[in-house]
């Protein structure tokens, strides 16, 4: 299993209020300097927000949902301090209650 780390929040707040094209637009050019394999994803209305494990952080956060998750700890805590009112936690993945850490909703959705 792989350890997964997230900042989620509303997508309205994440889209749209923040400046957040402009964060992630300035993490890809430093990957790409730094010749960096991308670890991170945007989702929209992640599916591993429906784990029971993870019901609080669910019921705390604005639906429909966003989240950028990645497999560096230390991206996701430099998020956080950009973007401020985020969520963010940890998950293990796959497991039982989150066969797929980068799954949609949004996908499944009619």
């Amino acid at each position: 299993m792989t350890t997964y780390y997230y900042a989620a929040a509303s997508q309205h707040f994440l889209l749209e209020e923040e400046p957040f094209a402009e964060v992630i637009n300035e993490r890809t050019r430093h990957y790409q300097e730094q010749e960096k394999e991308k670890d991170f994803w945007l989702i929209r209305q992640p599916a591993f927000l429906e784990a029971p494990e993870l019901a609080a952080v669910k019921a705390k956060c604005p639906q429909p949902a966003a989240a950028v998750v990645s497999t560096n700890a230390t991206f996701i805590t430099w998020l956080k301090l950009r973007l401020e009112y985020v969520a963010t936690g940890e998950f293990e993945a796959p497991s039982a209650t989150i066969p797929d850490p980068l799954a949609s909703l949004a996908t499944t959705a009619s």
